[in-house]
């Protein structure tokens, strides 16, 4: 195991140290231990990496922004214990990770497995309102509703102590963090980007995960080129931990038949084979185990080129008010309104919103102190939404208005507080 400082993460190794180099990537709210039951059989051919994510497991609490950032201190850790080429293989964020390594760092990796992942991760509002309730309430609530997520019924029902273990996985873990890593799959999206990712690639998922499901699976092997999809029967979302022996079996067939060749230093190229042409169907297992099936690929845009302040407003504006609120703006615009919603997008939420000076949070308490002063308590409701969303906590936000009170007027801070009571008291109370 390892000591960590900010810049990388903690880490164990298992199987021969001579042996390639595979990787297992954790998800949100769990520890390396979800892989534990791998460990046996992979450690025959491969010397296993696991790794935490921060704040999780006991792992110092350095929480990470981003998956980008998250990925670069997997790589960090990797170069300092001497690791260059790998295979690897993520489960949920764990796969978020793993997309941004194919996508970034493409000659670090060999060959990857996708499990129970996604191009994008929901939407981000029901992220960032995951971070509003652990911020308020702690992480008791998401705890007690991980088995829910996590496993179908009957395996809950039938393997109570694994269900307790992972309540108590969650339980444990930094709240900060928790909140950091939401934030990062709340700004995940690669869906644009699949056709870039050029390692032979395996995309596992559970039947019955209502996460991250079949569908979310398809959209990947349709947008990867080298990528094979495999359906595990009778699992949901933490299908390693559901379905064992099954996925062991998936990950051994994959990594020991697709690794691709090393850079070659003395001429600076590597030979990266045609993707196949894919089938319409394939099945490689046995009709009482995973079923594998192939999907055909995408063509995806181009990229463009220096993107329009309208397009860093439109994203800055769906981060902070939510997409639900954004679409309902835009949609209601007509020939009347629709220049007014075009210039709001671009100017405010572009040009100023976007500015480094301040941070949102900052933002957020200067928005609703001139909301306050000038009575508009209409939009004083959804900017105690994005004041939330932006990590001021109910304590925080009524220190603003207290502070208004005194220099906008006692009437005004009244009204305010009422419409900001009702609001918080709507988004800080967790779903039963």
């Amino acid at each position: 195991m390892s000591e960590t400082p900010p810049n990388t993460l903690q880490y164990r190794f298992d199987g021969p140290e001579d042996a390639p180099v595979l990787i297992l990537g954790p998800s949100l709210g769990t520890t390396w231990h979800m892989w534990d039951r791998q460990i046996p059989e992979l450690t025959k051919q491969w010397r296993i990496f696991r790794f935490d994510l921060p704040g999780h497991g006991g792992a110092p609490a350095y929480p990470g922004g981003s998956v980008t950032e998250l990925a670069a201190r997997l790589l960090a850790t990797l170069d300092a214990v001497g690791v260059q080429r790998f295979g690897y293989a993520g489960c949920a964020f764990g796969g978020a990770i793993g997309t941004e390594l194919a996508l970034r760092h493409p000659e670090r990796l060999a060959s990857l497995a996708l499990i129970a992942s996604s191009p994008r991760f929901g939407t981000a509002d029901e992220f960032r309102q995951r971070g509003v309730i652990v911020r308020t309430n702690g992480l008791d609530p998401i705890a007690r509703t991980s088995p829910d997520r996590w496993f179908t019924a009957g395996f809950a029902a039938a393997q109570p102590a694994i269900t307790e273990w992972a309540v108590q996985m969650v339980r444990t873990t930094d709240p900060g963090c928790y909140i950091a890593a939401c934030e990062a799959l709340a700004s995940f999206d690669v869906r644009a980007e699949l056709g870039r990712i050029g390692v032979p690639t395996l995309v596992l998922v559970g039947s019955d995960d209502q996460v991250t499901g079949p569908a979310e699976a398809r959209t990947l092997v349709a947008g990867i080129p080298d990528a094979r999809l495999a359906v595990v029967p009778g699992a949901s979302h933490l299908v390693p931990v559901e379905q064992p022996a099954a996925v062991t079996d998936l990950l051994v067939r994959h990594f020991s038949t697709a690794w691709q060749p090393a850079y070659d230093s003395t001429t600076g190229q590597v030979a990266i084979p045609a993707a196949p042409v894919k089938p319409a169907l394939g099945a490689v297992m046995p009709q009482t185990g995973p079923v594998a099936e192939i999907a055909p690929p995408v063509l995806q845009p181009e990229a463009t080129g220096r993107p329009d302040p309208y397009d860093a407003g439109l994203k800055v504006r769906r981060e902070v008010l939510g997409d639900a609120h954004v679409d309902r703006a835009l949609a209601s615009a007509d020939d009347f309104s629709g220049d007014f919603q075009e210039f709001i997008t671009r100017y405010a939420w572009g040009e100023i919103w976007d500015r480094p000076g301040l941070d949102r949070r900052s933002r957020s308490c200067v928005t609703l102190t001139a909301l306050v002063a000038g009575g508009h308590l209409d939009e004083l409701a959804f900017h105690t939404r994005a004041a939330l969303r932006n990590g001021l906590t109910p304590n925080e936000i009524k220190e603003v208005l207290l502070q208004a009170a005194v220099y906008c007027g006692v009437p005004a801070a009244n009204s305010a507080f009422r419409v900001a009571q009702q609001v918080i008291r709507e988004e800080t109370t967790p779903e039963e």
